[in-house]
């Protein structure tokens, strides 16, 4: 196989940053040959603005065609479990955006409020073997679109650990912004979590990453997570700041958190912190601190200040891109000349494509993906029941 022939299954704000990021690979590695969604209106104008050749509104028309060898999933996360078992029975390769599934309850509302997390952990843990079973069974290759983990501020991080072959003792993430605009994000049933799946699922991944890689270059074998503490948080529920007359940023949340810290204690007694918050002005937080034992590594993917700007009104700089989740583009702001190759998003879907065109394993696979999504609800046990979960007893 020379060329693949990928299909996109989804038409929202997802598909477009795969589609904007698969940029030199079409023509030459790939194909995008169709795109499904819902929404026939969304799929026409999306399959327009990319240069799709076929539209479909039921997926599974999709995964009926011979001629694809790929599908691309950037669908709500309730959907993602349903949908990576169909496109493996069909045989076809996987790409998914995160989180690999969760727990999204029964009908109703509320769920976050009157689920016991450890039915959602068992829920999502079943989930993972449900999705691992149709892989494994199915022969198929599965890249977990985790960004994080092909972000160049950590691939030089990685260099740094492999040259000092120090320890890495105590690695510091956080994702965080001033909240998701999205209907389905401020609701447990249609987003599976709050802030600490939403946004930190990405910190978690590099987290897990830097250390499963610290592992087998040491050892040749990764260096695992045995607990997890959690510490959950609705802060914009606090009564002051509900009486305050102008929100600055998203306060619609439901039965799901806006803040919060989880610790990951490794099997060798290192630790990583982890925050994911709703509740952070000033554009997008996503950074990572690495305290070696010999050294030490910042690695700042937003902001950073490869290109610093400043206007005294915010019309002056009109409609051209600053950073994500930017207030105002008045006064000294740090504007991202390329956010999307700093995340690591064109690194990430060419590795996926290379991968599947050579038959290997991708950098971020299904074990990245399982890990991810259990110390995520093992945080929201933790947070609930006040104590430590150690991840061999779930």
């Amino acid at each position: 196989m020379d060329k693949l022939r990928l299909a996109m299954i989804g038409s929202q704000f997802a598909a477009h940053l795969h589609l904007n990021n698969f940029g030199k690979l079409r023509g030459s590695r790939m194909e995008v040959v169709a795109i499904a969604s819902r929404t026939e209106k969304n799929a026409r104008q999306t399959a327009k603005e990319f240069e799709i050749p076929d539209v479909y509104t039921d997926y599974r028309k999709l995964l009926e065609r011979k001629d694809v060898d790929v599908v691309d999933l950037c669908v709500p996360n309730n959907l993602h479990e349903e949908m990576i078992i169909a496109a493996a029975e069909a045989g076809k390769h996987i790409v998914c955006e995160k989180p690999l599934t969760g727990y999204f309850g029964e009908e109703g509302e509320g769920i976050g409020f009157r689920i016991s997390k450890e039915v959602m952990l068992k829920g999502v843990l079943d989930g993972c073997g449900r999705i691992r079973k149709a892989i494994e069974k199915n022969r198929i290759l599965f890249g977990y679109a985790e960004d994080w983990v092909y972000a160049p501020p950590l691939a030089k991080i990685k260099r740094i650990v492999k040259v000092s072959g120090g320890t890495v003792m105590d690695i510091r993430a956080e994702e965080s912004h001033s909240g998701s605009h999205a209907a389905y994000s401020r609701k447990w049933k249609t987003s599976g979590g709050g802030a600490l799946l939403r946004l930190g699922c990405h910190p978690i991944g590099a987290v897990l990453h830097l250390k499963y890689y610290e592992g087998e270059l040491r050892d040749g074998k990764p260096i695992r997570p045995k607990s997890i503490t959690g510490e959950m948080g609705q802060h914009t529920r606090i009564p002051s700041f509900q009486r305050e007359p102008k929100k600055w940023m998203v306060n619609a949340w439901e039965d799901v958190e806006d803040w919060s810290a989880v610790i990951i204690t490794f099997e060798d007694g290192s630790k990583g912190t982890v925050l994911a918050s709703d509740g952070v002005l000033g554009g997008t937080r996503n950074t990572i601190q690495v305290y070696l034992s010999n050294a030490v590594a910042f690695g700042n993917m937003n902001p950073n200040n490869a290109v610093e700007v400043y206007a005294p009104d915010a019309g002056i700089f009109k409609d051209e891109y600053i950073s994500e989740k930017l207030e105002t583009k008045a006064g000294w702001n740090f504007a991202s000349p390329d956010e999307d190759w700093m995340r690591g998003y064109p690194q990430e879907l060419e590795d996926f494509i290379e991968s599947i065109l050579h038959g290997k394993q991708p950098m971020s696979g299904l074990d990245l993906a399982e890990d991810t999504i259990k110390v995520v609800y093992a945080g929201y046990l933790s947070a609930e029941k006040g104590q430590r979960i150690a991840l061999d007893q779930i």
